[in-house]
């Protein structure tokens, strides 16, 4: 093998993989595709977080478009998102459910109570299982579902009003249309 050869090939490795590296610095960690979009959102029976004795499922929301705002007491991101959830419910779009995330039931109320209650109801979620099953990785996430259970939107991380007047609510506009 020649100098050159040899000189080449590491240099044109070296271009590829920084090739790829400068590919990933661009890519946004909260575009994360979710494989649940245009999907039926996964089926869940959970308990209300403020009434145990009543148990809420995927099929009482059938024939609305609804939210599906992942929150937890312990996030210290949720509580950054929580005036403009807040504001957003108040113009009652669309209703937003909340899923109490890995949490204990008297700190989700004593949250609810100390920071206010922007949801229809809290489903109490207390091992995990269903926000796995919807994909969760942490909180807060946020889905829109359409009436037919479908699954047409995720965001992850904190809402924002940029969020949710350039995303969410053009798509509201559009399945509720």
């Amino acid at each position: 093998m020649s100098k050159t050869l040899r000189f080449l090939i590491p240099l044109a490795l070296f271009i590829t993989l920084v090739a790829f590296l400068a590919v990933g610095l661009k890519l946004d960690p909260k575009e994360v595709p979710s494989p649940l979009i245009d999907k039926p959102a996964p089926g869940f029976a959970l308990t209300r977080l403020d009434q145990p004795t009543l148990t809420i499922r995927r099929e009482d929301l059938l024939g609305k478009v609804w939210m599906l705002n992942v929150w937890a007491s312990w996030c210290t991101a949720c509580r950054e998102e929580h005036p403009v959830l807040l504001d957003f419910a108040k113009r009652r779009l669309v209703p937003v459910y909340g899923l109490n995330y890995k949490d204990q039931r008297g700190a989700g109320l004593r949250w609810l109570a100390n920071y206010g209650d922007p949801y229809e109801t809290s489903l109490f979620d207390p091992d995990g299982r269903v926000g796995i099953d919807w994909g969760v990785y942490g909180v807060p996430e946020t889905f829109v579902i359409d009436r037919t259970g479908v699954v047409r939107y995720k965001h992850i991380g904190p809402l924002t009003p940029e969020v949710l007047r350039e995303r969410i609510e053009p798509l509201l506009r559009q399945l509720h249309g």
